[in-house]
This record gives C-alpha cells, structure tokens and sequence, in this order.
C-alpha cells in the first residue's frame, strides 16, 4: 500500500481526491488534510498567508499518524504566490516539520510539463489577472515558455468550486493556442478529475489540472507510476506499475 497526504485548503473541489483515488485502481491510498485558510480570497496577501508555515504544520501531525509515505500541499495559488525561492523554501519546511519527502502544486505542475515532454504551455486561470501573471511568472523561473493566459477574476475559492463541466471546458478553449503544447487549469478548487479525458479529446492535446497533477506529483514522491488513462495523458507514461 502507498499512502498519499495532502494539505488541502478548505474545502471546494477537495471531492476530486476520492474520485482519482477510485480511478488509479491500484494499492494507493489517498489522505486529505483540511487547513485553514483564513480569508478565502484569490488575493496576494491573502495567499500568502493561506500558505504559511504556521497553517501547513497544523496539518501534518495528523498525516504523518496516517502513515503518509509523502506529502503534497494541495494548493496552486497558495505556493506560486510566494514566488520560484519562497515555493523552495515553503516545501523545505514542510519537509521539515512532515518529515517527508514534500511537495506543492505549483511544483507538480513543473514536473508534469517535464514528464509529457512539453516546454510551451497556455494557462487558463481561475484567478484574477494579477494572481494569475504570478503563475506564469513562476513557470518561466522553470523554464516553460507560456504562449497566453486567460484570467477569470474569480476572487473566491468557494466559487471555483461550484464550475460546472461546460464552465471548465469554456476556460479550457478560451486559454487554448495553435502554439501550446498542452492547456493548464491551475486552482485546486476546480472539479477536474471527471473531465480530463473530454478536456483533452476536446482540445487534441494534453490538459494538466491543479488535482490531477497534485496526486501524480504524491505518486511521484512516493517512486511509484500508475498507469491510469481515465486521468489524461499524464497518467499514460511509462513505466507502468499496476497492482
């Protein structure tokens, strides 16, 4: 059994964990670990407190009694905010206080690009504009060109949260460019994890979500590859490990 912990802010599309987890299919466990995360709003100072030190630590007694093998913090705004050092940082600490190996979103969305092969990517962004000229900023410190960003100026998280299917697929085409090698959908708080496969038959190309690449990244961590296509591209590569 490998077992996954995550620190998941609040609570809005956190129901992703349990459908992904049904659809690796295999011996992973997934464990989420609500934190708070004071004032729900996709706001710099906001975010940057949602992710302090003080708030991830709360969290990770109660993961690490679980028997988590690694730890991601779930949340894609609430680590790109504090910028390509300060994401490093806040991982190292959370490693620290975890005791395990550690992640964040904003992270795994790195990794992911790398692992599907892509270098020039388009963003389709809950957030407003500020927030989300954050994330590209962020994945150009990684060295992924990004060919446009489209912003919602959604402020709440609570609202993401109720998107529905045809809302996420209208900010996949809207953020879509003939030059992007895949589409990203960066706020944990979007229900992805049903949609990837008509996300992707839709646009002809990989899409990447804040959920989905979160658990892959906890898989990443814990050195195990699933072999799982209801979950897109990502979840396609090798080498396949199936229980």
């Amino acid at each position: 059994m490998t077992a996954l912990g995550f620190l998941y802010p609040g609570h809005s599309g956190e129901d992703d964990y349990p459908r992904i987890e049904q659809l690796l299919g295999s011996d992973i466990r997934v464990d989420l670990v609500h934190t708070d995360i004071g004032e729900d709003a996709h706001r710099v100072d906001a975010l940057l407190e949602m992710g302090s030190p003080r708030r991830l630590e709360a969290g990770v007694a109660e993961l690490r009694l679980a028997g988590a093998d690694a730890v991601v913090w779930a949340c894609t705004s609430g680590s790109f905010v504090h910028g390509w050092d300060g994401a490093h940082e806040q991982v190292r600490a959370l490693a620290r206080a975890a005791g395990l190996p550690a992640s964040s979103t904003s992270f795994a969305f790195v990794h992911a690009a790398k692992e599907i092969g892509v270098r020039r990517v388009s963003v389709g962004a809950t957030y407003p504009d500020d927030v989300a000229r954050l994330f590209v900023d962020f994945l150009g410190a990684a060295g992924i060109e990004v060919a446009d960003v489209v912003g919602s100026g959604v402020v709440t998280a609570a609202e993401v949260g109720t998107w529905t299917e045809q809302e996420v697929l209208a900010l996949a085409r809207a953020a879509d460019r003939p030059d992007a090698e895949a589409v990203l959908l960066p706020d944990t708080a979007l229900h992805t994890a049903a949609h990837v496969p008509a996300l992707e038959k839709e646009l002809g190309k990989p899409v990447l979500t804040a959920n989905q690449v979160t658990v892959w990244e906890g898989l990443r961590l814990a050195d195990r590859r699933v072999n799982a296509p209801e979950l897109g591209a990502l979840f396609t590569r090798e080498p396949v490990v199936q229980a």
